[in-house]
C-alpha cells in the first residue's frame, strides 16, 4: 500500500464528518450525496480511521520542524519515537535533505520499519507541498491489470498537482511563489500522455511478462502485487520516497533493475534494505540508528558507513581512554591531598578540571554494535548420493508438455554449497520443494539417503510462528523433550541476537529480522544434514546477514540456498545452479559475473 499522510488525513476527517451527519440524521443517504461520497467510500474511511487510531496508540512521535516550509528539505528537531511503550529514538534530529538518497541502518527492533511509518504518516507534520509515500503493503487485489493501476495513481497525483498549481496561481502573490517551479518541473516529469508505455517498461523491468501485465491485480500472489506497489511507487517519484526493504520478492534480474532505477532518484530517498550490495550501489548517505537511541549521519554508502564508524569508534576509544586517565590521575591526587592547606588549595583547583569537564560533557565509552554470531550445529557425515534428481520432470498439473522442468539429473552432497539463480517464474522454490519432498516429480525419482535429515528456511516460515507466543515459550513447546529449562533457552535463543526483552515479548511485535533469527535458532535445534535457505535474508539487518553467512561457512552439512541478495551468495555459495529454459546447467563465473550480464540488459 502506498501511504499518503495529507491525503488520508484529509479523507479520515472529510468521512468522520460524513458519518457524524448520517448518524445525526438517521439516514446515510442525503448526507453521502452531499459529501460527493458512497456509504461504502465512507465505511472504507472510517476503518482508515479506526486503524491510523490504533497505530498511533502503539506508536507516539513527537517533534519540531524546523526547516523552511517553503522548502523541500525536511528538518526535525528533539525528534522523539516509541512504540508499543518502547523508547526507539530520543531527542534526535532528522534531517533529510533534497537530492539524497539515504541508507537507512540499525540492528533488528531497533526501530527503522517504525520511523520510515512515523514519516510517512505525519506523526510530525510536513509542508502540504511534500508528498510522502512509504512501500510497506502489495497493491490491493482490483480488476485493474498492472498498468492500469499504476497509470490510475499517476494520473491521481497528476490532478493533485494541477489543484495545487491552480490554487497558487488563484492566490494573490501567486506569481512569484517560489513552490511554483517544483510543480511545474513534476508534471514535465510526469508527462501524462506517456503514461502507459512508461509503466508497462517499468513493470517489465520489476519481472511482468506481457501475460501477467494483463491479469487483474485480484489474480496476482503477493510477491507479485508488492511489485505493483513498488512500480507505483517509483512511477510517481515522491517528494519523499520510503522503501521498507524493497527487493523482498525481487530476483536478481529485478533487483539489478531497481538497482539502476534508483541511482537516477533526484528528490528524497530513505531506504531499509539488508542487501550491503544494494545499499552501496544506491545511497548517497547513510542514517544509523544507534544502540543508545540516537540518528548519526554518514556521508556515503555502506562500505563508507563502515570504514567511517570504526575510524570515528578507535579515535573516540583513544579519546576516552586519555580523559578517564587523566580524570584518575587527578583523584589519586585529591584523595592523597590531606589537610595540609597549600595542597588542599592545588586539590579544589583540581577539582575544577574535573567539573569543567563533566560540564562539557565527559567523552562516553564507545559501545560497538553487537555481532551476531551464531552456528548450525556439526551434524553427522553421510555418503553421497545424499540427495539426487534421477531423469526428473515436474508440471504442477501433471501434464508433461507444460513441464517446468525437464529430465533434471543433479546431486547434493554433504559437502555442497548451492546457490540458485535465475528469473522469477523458473522455479527455483520449486526445486527447494522437490528436494524436501513438499512436492514429488512428474516423471523421474527424487532419492534421499535414509539417514538425511532436512531442513527448510522459506519465505513464509516467519507466518508459520506462533504469533500469541514469547520466542521463549514458543521454542520450549517445540522441543519440549530436550528440556524445560528457561535458562537453557535463554541461551540458546541469545546466540542467534534473541535477548532481553525480544525473548519475553509476544512473536507477534518483533520485527521480521528477529523472526527470521528465532527461525534459525529452531532450525539449528533440529540439527540437520541439509538445510534449504529459500530468501533467507528478508527482514535481516546487514550484520545479521553476515552473521548467516559466517554460521553457512562454518557449518559441516549440505546447503542450497534461494537469494536476491548477491553478497550473501557471494559469500557462501561454491556453485552456481542457472534455473532456465526448463534446465539446470552450472553457470561458469562468479555471481559478480552474473551481476554484471544482468546490468549490461538493464535499459532505464
Amino acid at each position: 500500500m502506498v501511504v499518503s499522510a495529507s491525503k488520508q488525513k484529509r479523507m479520515a476527517a472529510k468521512a468522520a464528518k460524513a458519518a457524524e451527519a448520517a448518524e445525526k440524521s438517521g439516514t446515510a443517504t442525503p448526507t453521502a450525496a452531499a459529501s460527493g461520497s458512497s456509504m461504502k467510500d465512507i465505511e472504507k474511511t472510517m476503518d482508515e480511521l479506526k486503524l491510523e487510531a490504533k497505530r498511533s496508540t502503539d506508536r507516539s512521535a513527537t517533534g519540531v520542524l524546523t526547516s523552511n516550509v517553503m522548502g523541500r528539505d525536511i528538518h526535525i528537531d528533539s525528534y522523539t519515537l516509541s512504540f508499543h511503550g518502547r523508547m526507539l529514538i530520543e531527542n534526535a534530529k532528522v534531517e533529510l535533505n533534497y537530492g539524497n538518497r539515504y541508507g537507512l541502518l540499525g540492528d533488528n527492533g531497533c526501530g527503522k520499519s517504525t520511523f520510515l511509518r512515523s514519516i510517512a504518516e505525519g506523526d510530525i507534520e510536513l509542508p502540504p507541498h511534500m508528498d510522502t509515500h512509504l512501500l510497506s503493503e502489495e497493491a490491493e487485489p482490483t480488476d485493474m491489470d498492472p498498468v492500469e493501476y499504476v497509470v490510475k495513481a499517476a494520473r491521481d497525483e497528476f490532478a493533485r498537482l494541477e489543484r495545487e498549481l491552480e490554487d497558487i496561481l488563484a492566490s494573490d502573490d501567486g506569481a512569484d511563489n517560489p513552490l511554483l517551479d517544483g510543480i511545474y518541473e513534476r508534471m514535465d516529469q510526469m508527462d501524462a500522455s506517456t503514461f502507459e508505455p512508461r509503466a508497462a517498461e517499468l513493470l517489465h523491468g520489476l519481472g511482468f511478462d506481457k501475460e501477467r501485465m494483463k491479469l487483474p491485480t485480484k489474480a496476482l500472489s503477493g510477491g507479485w502485487r508488492m511489485r505493483v506497489a513498488l512500480a507505483q511507487c517509483l512511477f510517481k517519484r515522491p517528494t519523499v520516497l520510503l522503501l521498507d526493504d524493497p527487493t523482498n520478492h525481487l530476483d536478481l534480474q529485478s533487483v539489478v533493475y531497481l538497482e539502476e532505477y534508483l541511482k537516477t532518484y533526484n528528490r528524497i530517498l530513505l531506504i531499509v534494505s539488508h542487501s550491503q550490495d544494494f545499499l552501496n550501489s544506491i545511497c548517497t548517505h547513510t542514517v544509523h540508528i544507534t544502540p543508545k537511541r540516537r540518528l548519526v549521519y554518514y556521508g556515503g554508502n555502506y562500505d563508507i558507513f563502515v570504514r567511517t564508524k570504526h575510524e570515528n569508534e578507535v579515535n573516540q576509544a583513544k579519546a576516552y581512554e586519555k580523559q578517564q586517565e587523566e580524570i584518575a590521575h587527578i583523584k589519586k591526587f585529591i584523595a592523597s591531598a590531606g589537610t595540609y592547606s597549600n595542597l588542599v588549595r592545588q586539590a579544589k583547583s583540581k577539582q575544577k578540571i574535573i567539573d569543567k569537564m563533566e560540564a562539557a560533557g565527559l567523552i562516553e565509552k564507545v559501545e560497538t554494535d553487537r555481532r551476531i554470531k551464531f552456528r548450525f550445529p556439526d551434524t553427522n557425515r553421510l555418503p553421497p548420493p545424499v540427495l539426487s534428481f534421477d531423469d526428473v520432470t515436474f508440471s504442477y498439473d501433471g501434464v508433461v508438455k507444460n513441464a517446468l522442468y525437464r529430465n533434471v539429473d543433479a546431486a547434493v552432497d554433504m559437502d555442497s554449497r548451492i546457490a540458485l539463480i535465475g528469473p522469477n517464474g523458473t522455479g527455483k522454490s520449486t526445486l527447494l520443494k522437490l528436494m524436501s519432498g513438499d512436492l514429488d516429480p512428474t516423471v523421474g525419482r527424487v532419492q534421499r539417503h535414509t539417514q538425511l535429515k532436512l531442513a527448510k528456511y522459506s519465505q513464509h516460515s516467519n507466518d508459520q510462528l506462533d504469533g500469541d507466543k514469547s520466542p521463549i515459550d514458543y521454542i520450549r513447546s517445540k522441543f519440549s523433550h530436550v528440556s524445560q529449562d528457561t535458562d537453557f533457552w535463554r541461551q540458546h535463543l541469545g546466540r542467534f541476537g534473541l535477548s532481553g526483552n525480544h525473548q519475553t515479548n509476544n512473536i507477534s511485535t518483533l520485527s521480521d529480522g528477529l523472526k527470521s533469527r528465532l527461525v534459525f535458532a529452531e532450525i539449528a535445534q533440529e540439527a540437520p544434514g541439509i538445510i534449504l535457505f529459500d530468501e533467507p535474508t528478508n527482514g535481516l539487518a546487514p550484520e545479521a546477514i553476515d552473521g548467516l553467512a559466517d554460521a553457512i561457512n562454518h557449518y559441516n552439512g549440505g546447503v542450497v540456498l534461494v537469494s536476491h541478495d548477491f553478497r550473501l551468495i557471494s559469500q557462501v555459495a561454491k556453485e552456481l545452479w542457472l534455473c532456465e529454459d526448463k534446465q539446470i546447467t552450472r553457470f561458469t563465473g562468479s555471481i559478480e559475473k552474473y551481476k554484471e550480464n544482468l546490468r549490461k540488459q538493464v535499459h532505464i
